[in-house]
């Protein structure tokens, strides 16, 4: 089940231009294009003649061309001409959704129009400070539920599991991290200080430390799906676990994660990487870039075998351990954002439930 009246990432804004862009978000086939003044629209992938998709169409003038019969819906998907007719009937139109474009990302609205409130967008400045955190952007699409890779960014322990050889280091350091778990105003932020252990391999070739690191890693987790990653380390005895004014001089990097539900087993995966620690080298940013890509195909592999897994086994019978914090934390607040959208449905789901126990 999604959640809908709320706002989800559609595409990077540098690549939603004059072709067509096919999506599928929430299980609803879209269309995403530009209009030659710039204008970004968002319409249900679907002509209103023939059934036909738009995504096969091209951008003109006056909106987006099916190319099946030539029809031209413009970004509120009503049809603004049809080749051969001049009465075009006031059924001719196909559904449009809210698009902001913020941040040099392109937002979505897959609810009520009348709900969508651009102001509950959350900011992200790094994608607009190049000078200060020079970054790249990337995309993936995962064979797995959109949950699943957001408890993969909650969980921070796989670190040293799955990427020993690039952002992760030592297993040891991560179990043993000092973790803090609260809650925000919109979700929930994991803390996690590493004090007095090695830097990861993506560290050492990004900084020359003189020795040891004290070692920080912050998640925020903003629903339905973003989370927002600053980490980095600094010499050991310097003041970066206790004051966030001396972690310059270190290694620090942002990562900005997006997750957009495409069906209920796969999943749109927008990110990027800010290189704060050698902003004037483009080649420490290529190689930032590459790392984190890296370790981020790592864990598409262990996702999708998870979701492969789970569909064949289930995962009534599976445990949480003392690390799992941010992850329950998180899910309890998409599963009240689930009930408050579709009360009746999840009383109907509880009762059942009920039922089922009573009954086992």
């Amino acid at each position: 089940m999604f959640i809908r009246n709320i706002w989800y990432i559609a595409g990077w804004a540098k690549d939603i231009g004059a072709t067509p862009v096919a999506r599928r978000i929430c299980n609803e086939p879209i269309v995403l294009f530009r209009t030659l003044q710039g204008q970004v629209g968002a319409l249900i992938d679907r002509c209103c003649h023939r059934g036909v998709p738009l995504s096969l169409g091209s951008v003109v003038e006056a909106g987006i061309e099916c190319g099946y019969h030539g029809l031209v819906m413009d970004c509120s998907g009503t049809c603004v001409h049809i080749p051969g007719q001049k009465n075009i009937p006031a059924s001719t139109k196909v559904r449009s959704y809210p698009v902001v474009e913020k941040d040099e990302l392109i937002w979505i609205w897959m609810g009520d129009p009348e709900l969508a409130d651009p102001s509950q967008i959350l900011d992200y400045p790094v994608h607009n400070d190049y000078k200060n955190w020079p970054h790249k952007h990337g995309f993936y699409r995962i064979k797995g539920n959109y949950q699943l890779l957001v408890d993969n960014l909650m969980d921070l322990t796989h670190l040293g599991y799955v990427h020993k050889t690039t952002i992760g280091g030592d297993p040891n350091t991560h179990v043993t991290a000092h973790m803090e778990t609260r809650e925000t105003p919109r979700g929930v932020k994991v803390v996690r200080h590493m004090p007095d252990c090695l830097p990861p391999p993506t560290y050492r070739k990004g900084v020359p430390f003189a020795g040891h690191v004290d070692r920080w890693q912050e998640f925020e987790f903003v629903p339905p799906a973003t989370v927002l990653q600053w980490s980095g380390a600094a010499d050991t005895g310097k003041g970066a676990l206790t004051d966030e004014n001396q972690r310059e001089g270190g290694f620090s990097l942002r990562v900005f994660h997006g997750v957009t539900p495409e069906t209920e087993s796969t999943c749109l995966y927008f990110w990027s990487t800010a290189n704060g620690y050698r902003q004037d080298d483009p080649q420490a940013t290529e190689d930032l870039y590459n790392d984190v890509s890296t370790a981020f195909r790592e864990d598409q592999v262990m996702i999708e075998a998870q979701q492969r897994m789970l569909e064949e086994t289930g995962e009534a019978d599976l445990v949480s351990i003392i690390h799992d914090r941010g992850r329950i934390q998180m899910r309890r607040i998409v599963e009240r954002l689930i009930e408050q959208e579709n009360p009746k449905e999840n009383t109907a789901v509880s009762a059942e439930r009920k039922m089922a126990a009573v009954s086992g």
